[in-house]
């Protein structure tokens, strides 16, 4: 018996594979393995663009501290000031944040500190975060192709984290 995919499924099954999007997807992971491709200051590139969606109300949440760490991947700790909600409503966010300095080609990949259960069901303590690679690939820029590694954890939304 094939797993079920969701809580009604009753196929087990797609329609259809997601090839159509490997050539563009391809290009990313390339950029992601190039020396130097991730771009310096992101304190100044990002960090404002970040600060004022979360100042101005844009997005339930609150930039508590964002720092560089040694291998180029800017840290974003924020933390949530909605009702206690469930993943969904934390991903809509987060996503809103990401819009503010996402750039031609962009990776989202949400994750908990401690997996329980399902990605979409409502969840106790534990941490949630998203790595997200964003970027300017060479057919999209004028410049040198260049991007951003981020990683941002959301605290606080659901008793705990």
């Amino acid at each position: 018996m094939t797993p079920q995919r969701w809580d009604d499924d009753e196929r087990g099954h797609g329609v259809a594979d997601g090839s159509r999007l490997e050539p563009g997807a391809d290009e990313l992971l390339a950029a992601l393995r190039e020396r130097d491709w991730v771009s310096e200051d992101a304190d100044d590139h990002l960090l404002p663009y970040l600060r004022r969606a979360c100042e101005r109300g844009a997005v339930p949440l609150r930039l508590e501290s964002a720092a560089t760490e040694p291998d180029g991947a800017f840290v974003v700790e924020l933390a949530w000031l909605g009702r206690p909600a469930d993943v969904r409503a934390v991903r809509a966010a987060v996503y809103a944040l990401i819009g503010e300095v996402a750039e031609s080609a962009t990776y989202i990949r949400q994750r908990r500190e401690e997996p329980v259960g399902d990605v979409d069901e409502p969840i106790g303590g534990e941490g949630i975060f998203y790595e997200v690679a964003t970027g300017m690939l060479g057919p999209d820029t004028r410049y040198a192709p260049h991007g951003h590694v981020l990683v941002m954890r959301v605290n606080g939304a659901f008793g705990g984290a």
